[in-house]
């Protein structure tokens, strides 16, 4: 007896599809993204490195301003010191609350991933209407600020409805990063339209790992290298997406920054070997070449 199933995507092992190679003859390709978010005070959902804090909570606020004050600064002067290219999983709010730093993307060229408006938000029981205007909303406002729409959505805590890939996909999206099913860009069902998912690693992700499993900053740097090992062989074999996700409250704390600048060294001594590109760009080829991602369009 079948079980029910979401519809969004069937079985394909990766064993069974063809080989092919990024456009600069890799394997293996990695993208970096950084979390920058905003959170209303004393409102919606929150990132707490202390647990159960009384309102006003002026604690874990402070904790998480002090990501787009200082950590992400120092996350971009790394970044930018390396020659990496960073992608940027941008709540639309930080445009009003930290100007500055949206700024600095610009001249990173970092590419902006639509995040929500604010991490206090969850799409999670929204109304189908409802949902759509915030989407659109989002879209719009980067549209504005940077000459053109987002192609990326990450949901605020990865949060969805039953609508929202339709939604994500009518409002021309190019892929969402909620999703942790795959190493390559793989087509989802939509009902009109086209959406990849992206590879997410969820695990490979500060928040995930450091907050919410307890795991030290030398602990994360060494899964990242371990992944980036790992896959660079497997990508002798068939391309891979591998990707690192970071935020900058907790990535940008001192001590875990030195330990996570282990990793990226680890990754930039092996450049020439892999493709070290953005989200956006690994979207670009597979529109272009939509064959080398599985799984029918339309289901």
């Amino acid at each position: 007896m079948s079980l029910p199933t979401h519809g969004r995507y069937g079985f394909s092992p990766i064993v069974e599809r063809p080989n092919f190679r990024w456009p600069n003859g890799a394997g293996l390709a990695v993208y970096f993204a950084l979390g920058v978010e905003e959170y209303a005070f004393g409102q919606g959902m929150t990132e707490d490195l202390l647990p159960g804090v009384p309102q006003p909570d002026m604690v874990n606020t402070s904790w998480r301003d002090y990501g787009n004050r200082v950590g992400a600064w120092e996350i971009l002067r790394r970044f930018e010191a390396l020659g990496l290219p960073l992608s940027i999983l941008l709540n639309t709010a930080i445009y009003d609350q930290a100007p500055q730093l949206t700024d600095a993307f610009r001249r990173m060229k970092c590419e902006i991933i639509a995040h929500g408006h604010a991490n206090s938000d969850t799409l999670a029981g929204m109304e189908k209407a409802t949902e759509a205007a915030y989407l659109r909303a989002v879209a719009a406002r980067i549209a504005t600020e940077e000459g053109k729409p987002p192609r990326g959505w990450s949901s605020p805590w990865l949060t969805q409805t039953p609508a929202t890939l339709d939604l994500l996909a009518e409002q021309g999206f190019g892929y969402v990063m909620d999703l942790g099913l795959d190493d390559q860009p793989i087509w989802l069902a939509v009902r009109n339209g086209q959406l990849l998912a992206m590879p997410y690693a969820l695990e490979l992700n500060d928040s995930s790992s450091i907050i919410g499993r307890r795991v030290s900053a030398t602990e994360f740097a060494t899964m990242i290298i371990d992944q980036f090992d790992e896959m660079l062989e497997s990508a002798e074999r068939q391309p891979r997406v591998m990707s690192v996700v970071i935020h900058s409250f907790i990535s940008g704390q001192p001590f875990r920054l030195r330990a996570l600048r282990r990793a990226l060294d680890h990754i930039t001594a092996h450049a020439k070997s892999v493709w070290i590109t953005q989200p956006g760009e690994i979207a670009a080829y597979i529109e272009v070449h939509p064959d080398l991602a599985v799984e029918a369009r339309h289901g």
